[in-house]
């Protein structure tokens, strides 16, 4: 039985030894055969681990076919709260990469989930995000307060919101000095982007309500916290030896697989280095130049 966590999981210092294939003795190589031969589902990290910006790796789609041929299903993940299942299906079928909506899981989703289970007859939310995340969020049965609204709301939820409004800022840094419940849909501080500015996301946002209302949210499902690998494991019935967590991000991605016990793979195609590995502390099970390499030892 997979236990449901409400505060965000931290780090948690594991060490592994991570060797590329041709390093490896006989053994190791056993060993790591039948790890590899256990998996039945595939986590993958977006940006920086199937495609950088809006370009498709050459790699990716032969990759994607090569667990289909095995039967290893696989899902898509990502922590950006700021954009809705739809608007991901469009991205990825931009770039003619294959997805179903129930391959995707964001932040948001885990939030949803993780209200649904800790709080299932709290659905009245003051939400700071954007119209996408809206409508994710009223999809599912939630029912949105307004800036203007007499009702009060249960609960307060903080997502990636771009299009963040003083005044709604306001309101929810009241709400939350009320005692409403504070929901973060994920940590980050800031959005990678390779444009001349700083994408100020979710983590910041709560850190400015943090310090209006003394209040620091009681609960965050996205990466690292285990919610949401156990959000996909309770989707496909995994146990956590049969998934691997594959990302560019040691401090999101391979921390959120330490913290659901899966086999974690750290690609080197984004934004972490082996040198990080070193210098963080956060140690994947695997280091691998691609989720080509990836490929080659699944099959």
């Amino acid at each position: 039985m997979l236990s449901l966590s409400i505060q965000s999981a931290q780090p948690i210092s594991i060490r592994h030894k991570y060797v590329k294939i041709e390093q490896m003795t006989k053994s190791t190589f056993e060993s790591d055969t039948k790890r590899f031969a256990a998996i039945r589902h595939v986590v993958l990290d977006m940006d920086g681990t199937i495609y950088c910006g809006n370009e498709m790796f050459p790699y990716t789609l032969n990759f994607l076919r090569g667990l289909t041929e095995r039967e290893i299903g696989y899902s898509f993940l990502t922590n950006n709260s700021s954009k809705s299942i739809d608007d991901y299906l469009k991205h990825l079928q931009k770039m003619n990469i294959p997805a179903q909506r129930e391959q995707l899981y964001t932040s948001g989703l885990s939030t949803i989930d993780f209200l649904r289970d800790a709080y299932p007859h709290q659905r009245r939310i003051f939400l700071l995000g954007t119209q996408s995340l809206r409508a994710e969020f009223e999809r599912n049965g939630f029912t949105i307060i307004e800036i203007d609204d007499t009702d009060e709301p249960d609960l307060v939820v903080v997502g990636f919101d771009t299009s963040l409004n003083y005044q709604a800022l306001c309101k929810a840094a009241w709400w939350i000095s009320r005692g409403k419940l504070f929901i973060a849909t994920h940590p980050d501080q800031t959005c990678p982007t390779n444009l001349p500015t700083i994408l100020v996301d979710c983590g910041a946002i709560c850190t400015c309500l943090t310090q209006a209302t003394g209040v620091e949210p009681i609960a965050i499902p996205g990466k690292p916290n285990a919610l949401m690998l156990i959000g996909i494991m309770k989707r496909h019935g995994l146990k956590p030896h049969e998934i691997v967590m594959v990302g560019d991000r040691l401090a999101t991605d391979i921390a959120l697989a330490k913290n659901a016990g899966t086999m974690g793979v750290l690609v080197l195609t984004g934004a972490s280095t082996r040198e990080d590995v070193e210098r963080l502390g956060i140690e994947p099970d695997y280091v691998m130049e691609s989720i080509e390499e990836l490929g080659k030892r699944l099959a």
